[in-house]
């Protein structure tokens, strides 16, 4: 029989979620699944990249996520120029106080949107390292905490390649989850004109859950029952991605943690207090797929990471309904 976990986080989380849904589709159209994604992230304390063409909305899905728990926001848009000072912020002296002062750069908020994150160099990438796994970041020796939540909503353009410099595989491992948001269809197209004909909606946004209310929640997410068997599952997937002979490189321990909060963080969501093979299944290609590194034969006959994936999804075996 299916173990229970915190019912009553469940149904607090699902609640919050759907008050954050609501909101942010006053603005956002045909991107449910986009959104589901970036709430996982929210709760779990990850962090999303973004990878699409340019005018999907990725800058104002994250403006109205910010907006919609009262959190800060900040856009840095990565060039090659870009140095971590203009990233973290810098110590300057202060002639009124006559002491040096922080002035704080704009990674310091709880939304940050790092818009083409892979054109700035290796240095300045790697400033973003410490603050997306640690939650700190350390100016002139000085280590600071950032706000909670702190979520990074990172974009690369998969199109304009020229002028890029690829993201690390260390860093590429920081981000929790990947996705597109994708073109509307049709309907939602039209939809979009009708919203934004006269003035953007985002204007009129308005927090509907409390970033500390938010926090709080995340903190409960051990509520979240996983029966043994569904863990086991969950490590079975990431194995097999090691041994996977398209694989120069599977996915680290680190994935298998990820691919594990996420399944906690979407269980509740949808208010439930256990997580279930069917949402690992979900999770595994936006969490697991970044992650891979596909060797030089693989990527001659034109596969993609998400297709091994899908093939290890058909073969690893799921636990069956009476054991978990």
């Amino acid at each position: 029989m299916q173990q229970r976990g915190d019912g009553e986080l469940a149904a607090a989380v699902r609640e919050a979620a759907n008050r954050i849904r609501a909101n942010v589709g006053k603005v956002i159209v045909g991107a449910d699944e986009a959104v589901n994604l970036v709430l996982v992230a929210l709760l779990a304390g990850g962090h999303v990249l973004l990878e699409d063409v340019p005018g999907t909305g990725k800058t104002t899905m994250a403006r109205a996520f910010a907006a919609s728990i009262g959190g800060s926001f900040r856009r840095i848009q990565f060039t090659p120029d870009l140095m971590p000072s203009d990233v973290l912020g810098i110590n300057f002296y202060s002639q009124k106080s006559g002491a040096f002062e922080y002035r704080a750069g704009p990674l310091v908020a709880n939304v940050v949107l790092a818009d083409e994150v892979n054109r700035a160099t290796p240095r300045t990438q790697s400033a973003l390292l410490e603050a997306m796994e640690e939650r700190t970041i350390t100016v002139d020796g000085e280590t600071r905490p950032l706000p909670r939540p702190f979520v990074v909503l990172a974009t690369q353009n998969p199109v304009e390649l020229e002028g890029t410099f690829p993201l690390p595989e260390a860093q590429l491992d920081r981000f929790l989850l990947r996705l597109a948001v994708g073109y509307p269809d049709v309907d939602g197209e039209l939809a979009i004109l009708r919203r934004f004909e006269d003035a953007s909606p985002l204007d009129d946004l308005q927090p509907v859950v409390q970033a500390e209310e938010l926090t709080a929640l995340s903190g409960r997410l051990g509520g979240v029952h996983v029966e043994d068997a569904v863990a086991r599952y969950a490590v079975a997937l990431v194995r097999a991605t090691r041994d996977h002979a398209a694989f120069d490189l599977g996915a680290s321990p680190r994935a298998t943690l990820a691919l594990f909060r996420a399944a906690r963080a979407y269980a509740a969501i949808n208010g439930r207090d256990y997580v279930r093979p069917d949402d690992l299944k979900a999770l595994a290609h936006p969490v697991l797929a970044h992650r891979l590194l596909l060797s030089s034969n693989t990527r001659l006959r034109g596969r993609t990471a998400d297709d091994v994936l899908q093939e290890i999804l058909l073969e690893v075996p799921v636990p069956v309904a009476d054991a978990v």
